[in-house]
């Protein structure tokens, strides 16, 4: 490890909440857990302060924290957890904080802080224009173009949302695991249910990206996944170029170094 004091990212999204533990540029550990809106501060310190032991990182030491939410309830709680166990108070992100993004949305504070720090970092990694697919509870598909500016995007239902609403909206359909079936052709109603979910998902992160670029009118617009389920649709999306599951966490780094003494 480096000397630079450390930075603690915290993402909160539906399902998973991440902890990043950042030491300048470099990110030297990530923890993710559930997220459980009904958690305390001091229960989720039960599962950071461990963590934090194994990294053998004092919870004094941690010099920053930087914080992004999707769950508004969550917000307070990590406050105070970061009150009482660092003893400091966090960065939000959220809607108004400088991001160095311009963005053309008809009403810009209107613009999801989650999707706002993936955006930050996906333009220092690899550059404008993009289009980043968060493949999360939602999907999100957010576009930069060639200046860096936002430019607009499109949210869909998540891929274990549509297949949970399949089984809890039909009388006989059972709920079914997500996963990549060995064809999309299926014999029976289990198999049927996984082909049109997963290869239905593959189709709207396809078509989804290929009608943005349309759009956007541009030669060549890199195609970046994060998210829970990146690492599960990209190897079947041609369309995405590269998967970066920290994305979320590498922008709130970014946002506070903007954002510092502010």
């Amino acid at each position: 490890m480096n000397d630079a004091a450390p930075l603690l990212a915290i993402k909160i999204g539906n399902t998973n909440l991440a902890f990043g533990l950042f030491r300048g540029e470099r990110l030297e550990a990530t923890w993710r857990f559930e997220t459980l809106a009904d958690r305390t501060a001091d229960e989720y310190a039960a599962l950071l302060l461990p963590s934090l032991e194994r990294a053998q990182i004092p919870p004094g030491a941690i010099r920053a924290a930087a914080l992004v939410s999707v769950v508004p309830r969550l917000v307070e709680t990590m406050r105070e957890l970061c009150r009482t166990c660092l003893g400091l108070e966090p960065f939000i992100a959220a809607a108004g904080v400088k991001s160095g993004i311009r963005i053309t949305y008809d009403d810009p504070r209107a613009l999801g802080a989650d999707r706002l720090v993936d955006l930050v970092a996906a333009r220092a990694r690899y550059g404008a224009p993009c289009i980043v697919v968060d493949l999360g509870t939602a999907a999100t598909f957010n576009a930069l173009d060639e200046n860096g500016d936002f430019v607009g995007g499109a949210i869909a239902p998540g891929l274990n949302m549509a297949a949970n609403a399949l089984h809890q909206f039909t009388a006989k359909l059972p709920r079914v695991d997500v996963s990549a079936p060995d064809r999309a052709l299926a014999t029976n109603t289990r198999d049927a249910l996984r082909s049109g979910i997963f290869f239905g998902y593959v189709a709207l992160v396809e078509g989804m990206v290929a009608r943005l670029r349309r759009e956007m009118d541009l030669p060549h617009v890199t195609v970046i996944a994060t998210g829970g389920l990146a690492q599960l649709l990209a190897p079947h999306c041609p369309t995405i170029e590269h998967v970066d599951m920290n994305l979320a966490l590498e922008g709130l780094r970014l946002m506070y170094e903007m954002n510092r003494g502010k």
